[in-house]
């Protein structure tokens, strides 16, 4: 059990979330209760306290039968690997994290209204961070990496308008369009083959599509040089697990 007198929310009290967690484990759903719970849970939509990992575990007991309790969870869970100081918590969260990874599976095969929000979770508890962070449906996505021969920055773009690597302009938008190369199903691996399988499991044509783009290759428009995309992306943007 928790020694909630020790332990601070996002706005450093130590006597609302609990009381908080007991009016959502009522029964009843508690729209004020869960909005309060939000902004202590999660400070300005990236940061969490050491109360955010405390009360995970209650969040996902709730979670299978409860959105907000899903939601919530899955967002504390994305900002697990930031620069919190309370790593020892996030461990203690071990069992919570893998119980809520089996939950979250099961929900992404009712092929539910918040899939993509629940495909980042489930993204977090495999502790692929980076990736929960930027996601997106693939209609309107962009994602910049540097070119490992020259440097210099690309856009990748994967959406309804192209899937294609380019240099921004300020005034001229992308320029030098090179058309990307997705990853064939066969040969993808890791965690791009293990996310591409999900989508195609549950019939989500356009994400196993984005997805076999964004694991793909991809050609500087200012040196030819060939390069793949998730690999660069995550060289840069990975956290450094503690």
């Amino acid at each position: 059990m928790a020694n909630w007198a020790d332990v601070y929310d996002c706005h450093f009290d130590t006597d609302r979330v609990p009381v908080l967690l007991e009016r959502v484990e009522g029964g009843e759903d508690d729209a004020d209760a869960w909005e309060e719970l939000g902004y202590r849970l999660i400070l300005e939509h990236d940061l969490v306290s050491a109360a955010s990992f405390v009360a995970l575990p209650r969040l996902v007991r709730l979670a299978s039968g409860n959105a907000s309790a899903r939601r919530l969870a899955g967002e504390i869970l994305e900002r697990a690997a930031g620069q919190h100081g309370y790593d020892d918590l996030f461990v203690d969260c071990a069992d919570a994290a893998s119980e809520f990874r089996e939950l979250l599976d099961r929900h992404l095969r009712s092929r539910p209204a918040d899939y993509l929000a629940t495909f980042r979770a489930l993204l977090a508890t495999e502790e692929q961070f980076h990736w929960a962070a930027v996601l997106g449906d693939f209609t309107d996505d962009f994602y910049l990496v540097d070119c490992p021969h020259c440097a210099v920055e690309v856009t990748i773009a994967i959406g309804g308008y192209g899937r294609y690597s380019a240099v921004r302009d300020w005034n001229l938008g992308d320029v030098n369009r090179r058309d990307l190369r997705p990853g064939s199903p066969d040969d993808l691996s890791g965690i791009g083959r293990w996310m591409h399988g999900i989508a195609v499991r549950d019939g989500k044509d356009l994400l196993s599509d984005g997805i076999a783009h964004l694991f793909g290759d991809a050609e500087c428009p200012t040196c030819a040089c060939v390069f793949n995309v998730a690999n660069e992306y995550t060289f840069a943007n990975r956290p450094v697990l503690r």
